[in-house]
């Protein structure tokens, strides 16, 4: 599931620009219509790193406000344009709380953490000490256990993500 952000005809063939999840942050590229399925997703999520507060909107309806943990000056959130990837149940007891929205978001200053390419994640909290409203993680965006639980419920893969200043 990945995002269009344009289109282009030619020889009869429909060709759509896509946001693609990977590095560097902000590639596209182009792909046929032929064989995709067009979905619509009601659910936005912006993350205003400086204030350090998401809010989820459903249309333009802000339904939601949520204070959250985002990147350490030395690995920030990255700002910019993104949509959620994958949706991904964690075991209870995890440090990751009960879910984690991988995105399509990469740390600028992580090539890789944890055996993982440095890819940014939304996720809970359980077990990592850092206070919501504060600036302590390597970049990804840390919500209370309740709030990804309900973001989870609603936030499916294709759901746009903006972080900013």
């Amino acid at each position: 599931m990945v995002p269009v952000i344009g289109r282009h005809v030619t020889g009869g063939v429909t060709w759509l620009h896509v946001e693609l999840p990977q590095r560097p942050n902000g590639a596209t590229g182009w792909i046929t219509k032929d064989g995709t399925v067009p979905l619509a997703r009601p659910w936005r999520i912006v993350v205003d790193v400086s204030s350090r507060r998401a809010v989820a909107y459903r249309g333009a309806r802000r339904v939601r406000s949520f204070r959250v943990v985002v990147g350490k000056r030395s690995t920030p959130t990255p700002l910019g344009d993104f949509f959620v990837t994958e949706r991904v149940r964690q075991p209870r007891g995890s440090e990751l709380g009960p879910w984690v929205l991988a995105t399509s978001a990469y740390s600028n200053v992580l090539q890789e953490f944890a055996g993982g390419p440095g890819q940014i994640g939304l996720h809970g909290r359980t077990g990592l000490p850092a206070p919501l409203g504060s600036a302590s993680s390597h970049g990804c965006v840390r919500f209370a256990d309740r709030a990804i639980s309900w973001l989870a419920a609603r936030a499916r893969p294709g759901t746009p993500l903006v972080f900013r200043r």
